[in-house]
């Protein structure tokens, strides 16, 4: 069975408050931080220009959001990690966003 496609307004109108959360939830998170001590330390983490990355993404009017800023957390893949992992046992490097 074939569904109609949904127009923006109906998709806006199901999804505004779940938007509207989560990005109180994402402010709330980033004033906490700046709140406590250290938020300097924060600031240089790799793993905050991650994020700072993906707000810009949001921010844009581009095409495939979702995609974009999968990438921007995501590890380069590496086709011979295998190998190098079977023959060496050295594990692969983390992205930042990975905590170790």
């Amino acid at each position: 069975m074939i569904t109609a496609v949904q127009t923006a307004p109906e998709v806006f109108d199901q999804t505004f408050l779940l938007i509207r959360a989560k990005i109180l939830e994402i402010a709330a998170s980033l004033d906490r931080m700046d709140r406590a001590k250290e938020v300097d330390a924060v600031r240089s983490d790799p793993r905050f220009a991650q994020i700072l990355q993906g707000l810009d993404v949001l921010l844009s009017n581009s095409d495939h959001r979702a995609a974009q800023i999968q990438e921007i957390f995501s590890d380069q893949y590496d086709p011979t990690w295998m190998k190098k992992y079977l023959t060496t046992g050295e594990r692969p490097e983390l992205s930042p966003s990975v905590p170790h």
